[in-house]
């Protein structure tokens, strides 16, 4: 598997991944399908200041994960929100969410990201796991703020704090 950076010729495989998320699943808020060129420009505005990596095998791309701004006033500026998605027919259990993940959080390192907050619609046991797997810790929940499918949703956020993790986990 290789983990690269993305390029807008991906707006297409993501897009498609990110819409099976929006029209299937509680895991994200969107409630429209995107069309690519909307992607393209989410995946230029990302990348102009934060890493947006993706996960392929033979050509096929497997997943991506990404950060962005958590706030946008400026004493926010060492804290990132990330994400991460795969395909729906990739293999799960295979480490690639992880991968992508650990890569994702040593570029934010780079980049004197601080900690890292990641927003988890409830329920979603798989994501959970593998946030406590990376070290995230529980720093608060949010009953019923969303509200898809006929349902509301509840709002688990997770943080990491980059440089104990860094000192933790050398693997990051």
């Amino acid at each position: 598997m290789l983990i690269r950076d993305a390029t807008l010729e991906d707006a297409a495989a993501l897009c498609s991944i990110y819409n099976h998320y929006i029209t299937r699943t509680t895991i994200t808020f969107e409630e429209q399908p995107l069309q690519t060129e909307a992607f393209v420009e989410r995946i230029r505005s990302v990348c102009a200041s934060y890493p947006w990596l993706v996960a392929e095998e033979g050509g096929v791309v497997l997943g991506y994960a990404y950060a962005r701004a958590w706030q946008s006033r400026s004493a926010y500026r060492h804290t990132a929100e990330s994400s991460v998605y795969l395909h729906p027919q990739a293999p799960r259990r295979q480490g690639t969410g992880e991968q992508l993940y650990r890569s994702l959080l040593s570029q934010l390192a780079s980049r004197k990201i601080h900690r890292v907050i990641a927003a988890i619609a409830v329920p979603n046991e798989s994501s959970i796991a593998l946030h406590h797997k990376l070290g995230f810790d529980e720093a608060g929940y949010f009953h019923e703020v969303g509200y898809k499918f006929r349902r509301w949703i509840d709002v688990l956020y997770m943080e990491l704090p980059l440089d104990s993790a860094l000192r933790r986990n050398d693997n990051l």
